[in-house]
């Protein structure tokens, strides 16, 4: 049980810094990753940020290249961004859905939504375990992974066909691409 009790702590109350909290001045990259690992709820040194991510992240354009050898308060927000979004989505659609989001606003109001979301999921996510960690037996646990999974599978393909769509509105296939994929 001490566990679950870990997890939904950690769903409750664990969050992105807000876009003030972030740090006013530049980072080294060690200092980036450091920081990164406060940002997201992990469980296993596996899933962290590392140097040859963010190098990827910078080189592909889906975050903004260092300035000299040093991170500021916008990378921060997009590196928060990217290790949310990096286990559940593609680089390919991260970047569509992170180029649509500060399209029409800076980067602080984008990542400001960006929270606010999370946290409602969150939220949600911890509220749904508390009803099921009654007991902790191993017959309740597996049925709350298999609950969870569902959950991730219809967000997965909702967000997923969401993307889907918003990339047909913003990168139309050629009308005769088209026809040739229907044969």
């Amino acid at each position: 049980m001490n566990d679950l009790t870990d997890l939904l702590s950690r769903l409750r109350d664990q969050r992105p810094v807000e876009w003030d909290q972030l740090p006013d001045f530049s980072l080294y990259m060690d200092q980036v990753l450091s920081y990164m690992d406060r940002q997201v709820i992990r469980f296993n040194g596996d899933d962290g940020l590392t140097a040859a991510m963010v190098n990827n992240y910078t080189k592909s354009g889906l975050a903004p290249r260092a300035e000299g050898k040093k991170y500021g308060r916008e990378h921060l927000a997009y590196f928060t961004v990217i290790c949310v979004l990096k286990r559940v989505m593609s680089t390919r659609d991260m970047d569509l859905l992170i180029r649509e989001e500060l399209r029409d606003r800076p980067v602080w109001e984008g990542y400001a939504a960006f929270c606010r979301s999370l946290d409602n999921a969150l939220n949600i996510t911890a509220g749904e375990l508390d009803s099921r960690a009654e007991g902790a037996d191993d017959p309740a646990l597996a049925d709350a992974a298999i609950h969870f999974a569902l959950l991730s599978y219809a967000a997965g393909v909702a967000g997923s066909r969401c993307v889907a769509l918003l990339r047909e509105r913003k990168e139309p296939v050629p009308k005769g691409k088209k026809e040739k994929e229907r044969d």
